[in-house]
């Protein structure tokens, strides 16, 4: 993929830090033309539209997609592409700001968490629910705050060494966020882990919800993902033709099925001959809740008891996004399927409890 590259003199030669903006696309880069069409933004003109980034006295440098895309139309190539750029770039810069669009935010951000295994500098995506150039939008404020988060440091050491969401003055764990607006400005929640941060007059950073790296801990680039999986979404009356059409699907290897309340299901006959059956092909069945807040406890209530008997994983507190997002990455990069259920089952970036 030919990038474009652009660097932007934010501030002096010897300014304080160097950070990577990659633009994917979305609201955040947009403004409108003399014909009311929204057109992709030069960042080559960013400092015209924001002076004040010549306060933060950073280095920016700016990666752009050759084509800007929706963000609904991201895809497992575009992750690793983002990732790929952040995993060549690692050394040279202090911190990475993705900017990306809202709709599918928070899938992107899960699924860096897990291909860039054991970061230890901040990857920070942000947006904007109007674009740049409008009177109102929210995209300057978040692109300064996201540029200072990324590049803060405490004794030397960045202070958030994760994958986040920046939005509307809280920044999220990005593998625990869930896009929650789509007209107001604040977006994202995060109902199952506490905000990162929440910026004011100054920015609050909850350092004890922050994940803490070790020393020498080097970067991982899982760049092989594994699309055949699937989401199978529990609601009443749903039919035996319409489970059995999802779980024989071809080639499907993972199921994130989402339950109700704490991991419930029905408990039709038939439900859970199709499951048994699924499984005993080899199907990984993850139980995630649809809730967004509580977390999945097989065996709390007599409609989930037999779940885990027919070999069902509990999902814990895991997001949607983030369940599926991880067995993606998972499939891809374990060759073993009892390693990954394993995993699955397991912390990797702070994603479940």
């Amino acid at each position: 993929m030919n990038y474009r590259i652009v660097n932007i003199n934010a501030g002096s030669p010897t300014a304080d830090a160097n950070v990577l903006i990659i633009y994917t696309g979305g609201t955040i880069g947009m403004i409108t033309d003399d014909s009311g069409s929204l057109i992709s933004f030069n960042f080559k003109n960013i400092i015209e539209k924001i002076p004040v980034l010549k306060s933060l006295n950073t280095r920016i440098t700016v990666i752009s997609f050759p084509e800007p895309i929706d963000s609904s139309d991201v895809n497992l190539n575009h992750w690793v592409d983002i990732g790929y750029i952040i995993y060549e770039n690692y050394n040279q810069y202090d911190g990475f700001v993705v900017l990306h669009g809202t709709d599918t935010m928070a899938y992107s951000a899960s699924a860096l968490s897990f291909i860039l295994e054991g970061l230890s500098k901040p990857v920070i995506f942000t947006g904007a629910q109007l674009p740049i150039g409008a009177t109102r939008s929210d995209a300057r404020e978040n692109l300064i705050t996201a540029l200072e988060i990324a590049t803060t440091r405490l004794e030397g050491k960045p202070v958030v060494p994760e994958v986040c969401i920046y939005f509307n003055n809280h920044l999220l764990r990005g593998n625990r966020a869930k896009k929650a607006e789509s007209i107001h400005f604040d977006a994202f929640e995060s109902e199952n882990y506490p905000p990162l941060a929440e910026a004011g007059v100054v920015i609050d950073y909850n350092l004890a919800s922050i994940i803490e790296r070790t020393d020498g801990q080097k970067l991982k680039f899982n760049h092989k993902l594994d699309s055949n999986v699937a989401i199978l979404k529990l609601f009443p009356g749903m039919s035996r033709t319409v489970v059995e059409s999802i779980l024989n699907i071809s080639g499907l290897k993972g199921v994130v099925m989402e339950t109700y309340g704490s991991g419930n299901a029905t408990t039709e006959k038939w439900f859970l001959e199709c499951l048994e059956e699924a499984i005993s092909k080899g199907i990984i069945v993850l139980n995630v809740s649809q809730c967004t807040g509580g977390r999945v406890l097989q065996g709390r209530y007599e409609t989930s008891r037999m779940l885990p008997r027919l070999g069902v994983l509990s999902g814990s507190d895991l997001t949607t996004e983030a369940a599926i997002t991880k067995m993606m990455v998972l499939l891809g990069t374990e060759s073993d399927p009892g390693k990954v259920k394993e995993r699955l089952v397991k912390p990797i970036c702070g994603e479940m409890s």
